[in-house]
């Protein structure tokens, strides 16, 4: 069963009251939540919701850790089949469409990681800024510039990586048909009307910096370069820590971000044409959907 849905929507709460109903447990496609030494800002569950139902994937890497989408399908998928021989259900619960769909459709085998060719691709990055590694990434690979999400950086550069690395471009390595899974998979998409989850998007960014962000941020200062730390929340408090605008400027920033991050998120699911859009209020529906399937 897949939770899926823009951030703040309640996947977190919907998807351990599901775990609970079916005994299962949950996997999380949240990358931002892969990192142990981020937590107020990625909207980890809490040790009292961990305690509920076992989780897997949260917290299991380190910031300077790397990490793919082809790595996650692999070692994912151990773990649920893993889970199967001993369960009827698994949850999966994310907003990382790419992890989603990598356990959902599968990828090719792709280039692994070599450092020589990151450091070439970081530092044009670096001197161009994201214009420029956009413009890079449309000559060499028009067809996934097309379908890339192509305001996030980490995409845009890892395509980068794997043309360098393999002479080809990285939509040659994307699958063309959807893999048979030894399970069956359902997904539901959560939304809610835009005011109410843009509403709800500015209550947890308070609810961030009153639980010790902007501490957490100053903690992992000296490690902003690193892509994990690349994402909202701690880019906007780094850049008011360099005294690039106040701390009022930056909190309104990643409210700004977040609900920007949030329409891709929705723009991506929105592709889903075998899932079910269910606001997470509606909890009989839920469970009538997932019961019924």
């Amino acid at each position: 069963m897949v939770i899926a849905g823009p951030t703040a929507v309640g996947k977190t709460a919907l998807s351990l009251d599901i775990a609970i109903e079916l005994g299962a447990e949950i996997v999380s496609a949240d990358a931002r939540q892969f990192y142990r030494e981020i937590s107020t800002g990625t909207a980890k569950p809490t040790n009292e919701e961990l305690a509920l139902r076992p989780h897997h994937f949260i917290g299991h890497l380190s910031i300077h850790d790397y990490y793919s989408a082809s790595m996650y399908e692999n070692n994912a998928l151990n773990t649920i089949n893993a889970l199967f021989e001993k369960d009827d259900f698994v949850v999966m619960c994310g907003g990382s469409g790419l992890y989603i769909d990598a356990i959902c459709h599968g990828f090719d085998s792709v280039p692994g990681y070599d450092p020589q060719v990151r450091t070439r691709v970081q530092g044009y990055y670096r001197e161009t800024g994201l214009e420029g590694i956009r413009r890079w990434l449309r000559r060499v690979d028009p067809v996934y510039y097309g379908q890339a999400d192509i305001a996030n950086p980490k995409r845009i550069m890892r395509a980068l990586e794997v043309f360098l690395s393999a002479g080809v471009p990285y939509s040659t390595f994307l699958k063309k048909s959807k893999v048979k899974r030894d399970f069956r998979i359902r997904k539901i998409v959560l939304e809610l009307p835009r005011n109410e989850l843009f509403a709800a998007i500015n209550t947890r960014t308070g609810k961030m910096i009153e639980e010790g962000l902007v501490e957490e941020a100053w903690g992992l200062y000296n490690y902003r370069h690193l892509n994990a730390l690349n994402t909202v929340g701690y880019k906007e408090i780094f850049a008011w820590i360099s005294n690039s605008w106040s701390l009022n400027t930056a909190i309104e920033k990643i409210r700004v971000n977040t609900r920007r991050y949030a329409k891709r998120q929705l723009t991506w699911f929105r592709r889903y044409d075998d899932a079910a859009f269910l606001n997470p209020a509606d909890r009989k529906a839920i469970m009538d959907y997932i019961k019924g399937s």
